[in-house]
């Protein structure tokens, strides 16, 4: 049986001196009790597991026990505490044995027994037996004695540990959605890799796909009919309209106070189409746009608009979940094993068509889209997508060699749209990657095919003098090939083939230059080409010939079109095309930009400036212009008055600066130093803000008028941008978003800092 207790020899108290045949017998009688108590434990013990009421009431009375046990004589349990800290002493038991601390989870049972006088004779008989008995007391080491409030936490701990146990574990969902349990935060899941399909074999013979199933589209809410007490006028007396009549009346409403209502074509073309949907009677009665009032109706659509914007969280909330819900049923498509994300996935709702530039055709009504308009595209095997109840699609295929899952045509310009996948998906990075990898092979045969058109330009046929000096301008300025079209179909717009003799002027010279060609006319999306460019002599010869005997509306280039041209280019190089040329001057334009006005020493602010004009200058190239933003002079005047404020607040740092050297000329201690330091480094910091504005303005103002989006999203290799960015140490955010970064991820992965395009 072992006597575990160990304590100071101030804890003993005058009554516990007495003659040695005493306290052998105290020792006796203490083993004997604390054999009692020891049996009571042990049978504690086995019951420990047996119901959770018995484990309660044992833990009670060990506590109880303990209390009594650590309290003295004279009651101060708190005197007591402190001299438990004083001193540690060794626990052995009484036959030299190291003491058991734990058995089963519980403390020894020999530490339960009461704390009487009994007790303190057995410690100082213990203490004499040990320098009676020549142990080897080396090999323990002195164990910290357990307070009350240590003892109580470490037993409070315990059993709060073993409800736990027994309790089953409930899974719980945090912020994230990370499932956690017991109410512990999980650690974050490793982000899974990303799918790197450019590390895949492709599919050969035109084959894009081998399995694809998707849901459909997501059509437009019906329409929804205006409120009674929102009402349309004509010739001030109020006037009710059919529910046709009145939706298209809506779409004008909406469009009130933009400038395209002001436009004569577009008001025309809106009142002939919304003449159409509209009833016999309707027809009789309104014979005059001018008279009609969409007053009310536009002041609904505003305070509908308000009321959007004054949402609650919650109601906010509620539209995000239902969009999200929306997207994962209808945003995804399976693909050859792989969840892809569907880019355009809602069908686009009626409205009025505004076009860009003067577009012929602006005002007119762009009819609803139903599911007899639309061919779904889908694996045989695939579950197929199922149309509205009471419905049909125009058709079902299966065609495994093109890349669209829903097509249909429009009515303002009958062009076929579609539904395809997002541009971060393999198909879309696959076709931008081979796109730039053509113009790549480009870039090692351009000079062979500039030195045969140069060649063509003498040739004694008039087609290919023409089609050379057509490549010449598709190669140099960076033209669109231009398609043909039927009479009145589209708009105006022209491309490099389909020139008029009115779109060129010629001048023998020009502010100093010789043979320049003066270009006037409506491009893409009719975008206004004008342009003034010294040519070759040789060229402007050859298109004053082409020029002659004709009138201002004849082809310039009579015997040319865009197919005789492209079958010509493919013969140069295989999948060669005027789109290539486009991709390749603007890229290569791009790297020579950067390679020249980079400077490694400038900040990180400067460095994107001078990306900024690279871009700009293949934007210019390439004829991307835009409207300067309606914002755009009240976000200049803003941007100007903290460059005002910046500029003041430099000139107060730099009088603070010299006060401070003034000061630390008289002075001459340690402190006055630390100061000068001080005001040189915040002088420093608002120079480098005050650059940081400067450089801001500069780069919006120069942009004003030039769309750097198009080109580097559809013309730059991204790969050129990115390694600028590793070569530079830019961070790659500050070049591409989000969006375009998940579009351009086979580049990051593949372009490294030496890559050149």
């Amino acid at each position: 049986m072992s006597g575990d207790h160990s304590h100071n020899d101030s804890q003993i108290d005058s009554g516990s001196r007495h003659n040695d045949s005493h306290k052998h017998k105290d020792k006796y009688k203490d083993k004997e009790h604390k054999h009692k108590d020891h049996k009571k434990d042990k049978e504690r013990e086995k019951s420990k597991y047996s119901n959770s009421e018995h484990r309660d009431s044992s833990d009670k009375k060990h506590r109880d026990k303990d209390k009594e046990r650590l309290k003295l004589k004279d009651g101060s349990s708190d005197k007591q505490k402190d001299k438990h800290k004083e001193k540690k002493k060794e626990e052995r038991s009484f036959d030299g044995k190291p003491k058991k601390e734990k058995e089963n989870g519980f403390e020894s049972p020999f530490i339960k027994s009461e704390p009487d006088n009994d007790f303190y004779h057995s410690l100082k008989h213990e203490k004499s037996l040990k320098r009676e008995r020549n142990d080897d007391d080396a090999e323990f080491k002195p164990k910290k004695i357990k307070t009350e409030n240590d003892r109580s936490e470490k037993k409070a701990k315990k059993r709060k540990q073993e409800e736990e146990d027994i309790k089953p574990k409930k899974k719980i969902k945090d912020k994230k959605g990370e499932v956690a349990t017991d109410g512990k935060k999980k650690a974050k899941k490793e982000p899974e890799e990303k799918w790197k399909w450019w590390e895949e074999e492709r599919y050969t013979d035109g084959v894009k796909w081998k399995f694809l199933e998707h849901k459909g589209p997501v059509f437009a809410p019906p329409y929804d009919p205006l409120p009674s007490n929102v009402k349309f006028y004509y010739d001030g007396k109020h006037m009710k309209l059919s529910s046709t009549a009145e939706e298209v009346a809506t779409f004008f409403a909406k469009m009130l106070d933009h400038e395209y209502t002001t436009k004569e074509v577009f008001r025309k073309n809106f009142y002939k189409d919304w003449r159409k949907e509209m009833t016999s009677e309707e027809k009789s009665k309104i014979t005059d746009l001018n008279k009609c009032d969409f007053s009310e109706m536009s002041e609904y659509f505003k305070a509908q608009s308000e009321a959007r914007k004054a949402m609650t969280k919650e109601d906010k909330q509620k539209i995000k979940e239902e969009n999200e819900r929306i997207l994962q049923e209808y945003g995804f498509c399976i693909m050859d094993n792989h969840k892809e994300r569907i880019a355009n996935f809602r069908i686009e709702p009626p409205g009025l068509f505004r076009g860009r530039g003067d577009h012929p055709k602006m005002g007119m009504l762009k009819r609803r889209i139903r599911s007899e308009d639309i061919i779904v595209n889908c694996s045989k095997d695939s579950k197929h997508p199922k149309p509205p109840p009471g419905t049909k699609w125009k058709e079902v295929r299966h065609d495994n060699k093109v890349t669209w899952l829903v097509s249909w045509t429009e009515n303002i310009q009958g062009s076929i749209k579609y539904i395809m996948l997002n541009p971060s998906s393999r198909i879309k990075g696959e076709k931008d990657w081979q796109k730039y990898e053509t113009a790549r092979r480009l870039k090692k045969c351009v000079e062979r095919i500039r030195a045969q058109y140069r060649d063509d330009w003498k040739s004694k046929e008039m087609r290919i003098r023409q089609r050379a000096v057509a490549l010449y301008f598709i190669d140099k300025l960076a033209l669109r090939a231009g398609n043909e079209k039927e009479e009145g179909e589209t708009a105006d717009t022209v491309g490099c083939c389909s020139l008029r003799v009115e779109h060129l002027t010629l001048h023998q010279e020009m502010g100093g230059q010789e043979y320049v060609v003066e270009f006037d006319f409506l491009g893409k999306d009719s975008i206004r080409y004008y342009n003034k460019v010294p040519v070759e002599k040789r060229v402007f010869k050859n298109l004053q010939l082409f020029m002659e005997d004709k009138e201002p509306e004849d082809d310039l280039f009579d015997r040319l079109n865009t197919s005789i041209l492209n079958k010509h280019l493919q013969e140069l190089m295989d999948g060669l095309t005027a789109k290539v040329f486009r991709t390749y001057n603007a890229s290569i334009t791009l790297q020579q930009q950067l390679n020249e006005i980079t400077n490694s020493e400038d900040n990180v602010p400067a460095k994107i400036l001078s990306y900024n004009r690279a871009n700009r200058a293949v934007a210019i190239l390439c004829n991307h212009q835009r409207a300067p933003p309606k914002t755009f002079e009240k976000s200049m005047q803003n941007l100007q008055t903290k460059i005002d404020a910046k500029k003041e607040q430099l000139a107060d740092a730099k009088r603070e600066l010299k006060s401070a050297k003034a000061d630390a000329k008289v002075r001459r201690d340690e402190k006055s130093k630390k100061a000068v330091e001080s005001k040189k480094k915040a002088v420093q910091r608002i120079e480098e803000q005050l650059m940081k504005l400067e450089v801001q303005a500069t780069d919006r103002e120069e942009n004003k008028q030039i769309a750097l989006g198009t080109s580097k999203l559809n013309y730059l290799d991204p790969r050129i941008s990115i390694a600028w960015c590793k070569k530079f140490g830019i961070q790659i955010e500050k070049i591409y978003n989000k969006t375009q970064r998940e579009k351009f991820a086979w580049a990051i992965d593949m372009a490294g800092k030496d890559f050149q395009f």
